[in-house]
């Protein structure tokens, strides 16, 4: 089972590692890169400054795990990387990124926005919001 979660914003490098590390491939022909960042949303007058990601860390790894095997198999794909962030993550940084990877360009795009909607949907993360007035609230997803 692979771990998915990062501590604080998901590095830029690890991005461009994940990119580079598959270029030696020839069997790929397609990958579709989503990146989650963190919105400084006005919510009631007052500006998200942060987001702090807590889980439900063993039961949100088992299910990625069976997204992940039901989403290779469904497309296809050649391989498939998430990182999820956890702790504080600030606005303008990066809290997810889903790489996949395919020979053929349709298989890698559907297959990448289906695992963001099933991470949306069905993984127990979640977010606090942080407001630069020092007032909290719990992110609903959308």
């Amino acid at each position: 089972m692979k771990h998915i979660f990062t501590t604080g914003p998901v590095p830029p490098q690890l991005i461009a590692d994940s990119i580079a590390a598959h270029s030696k491939q020839q069997n790929i022909g397609a990958h579709s890169i989503f990146l989650g960042q963190v919105r400084n949303d006005e919510v009631h007058g007052a500006q998200v400054t942060a987001i702090e990601y807590s889980a439900y860390e063993a039961m949100a790894l088992e299910q990625m795990h069976q997204i992940r095997e039901d989403v290779i198999t469904r497309y296809q794909l050649t391989c498939m990387h998430v990182h999820h962030s956890l702790g504080m993550v600030k606005a303008g940084e990066l809290c997810l990124f889903v790489f996949t990877s395919a020979p053929r360009r349709k298989a890698a795009i559907a297959a990448c926005e289906e695992v963001v909607e099933r991470i949306k949907a069905t993984l127990p993360i979640w977010g606090k919001e942080i407001f630069d007035n020092a007032s909290v609230q719990w992110k609903q997803n959308t």
